[in-house]
């Protein structure tokens, strides 16, 4: 009996390393960032186009939507989280840590939390960056 390790092996990367491949990983959600030129522009088919802005209030930043007001306001991939400070933000989807700091350094790790409140229900988590101290 021979065994193809060739479809075992591909199998096992796609698992291993998730699916980055969202809109919300193509337009930059969740990137780290200082000034709103790090983060890119979205290119899209409607309007008003959704702008990343770097929500400079948490460390490292983080390309995003503020004042979001449902997900379809939200790239694909992302949703509208109703954060503890008051305001809204397009927050990356995730199953794991890794898929929230896909470009974000070590010392600015976003969290993959289900401790979030969704505006609308979701039962996946989001990528929760930490907050800056300002």
């Amino acid at each position: 009996m021979r065994i193809q390790l060739a479809p075992i092996v591909c199998l096992l990367a796609l698992v291993a390393c998730g699916n980055d491949d969202t809109e919300a990983d193509r337009v930059g959600v969740a990137a780290e960032c200082t000034v709103a030129a790090d983060c890119p522009v979205i290119e899209c088919d409607v309007e008003p186009c959704p702008v990343l802005a770097c929500l400079t209030q948490f460390a490292g930043g983080y390309c995003g939507i503020a004042d979001c007001t449902a997900d379809v306001d939200c790239p694909e991939g992302s949703a509208c989280v109703a954060h503890d400070d008051g305001r809204n933000y397009c927050f990356r989807l995730c199953a794991n840590k890794p898929e929230c700091n896909l470009r974000r350094s070590a010392d600015v790790e976003a969290n993959c939390s289900s401790s979030v409140d969704f505006v609308e229900p979701q039962s996946l988590r989001a990528c929760v960056p930490p907050s800056s101290g300002i």
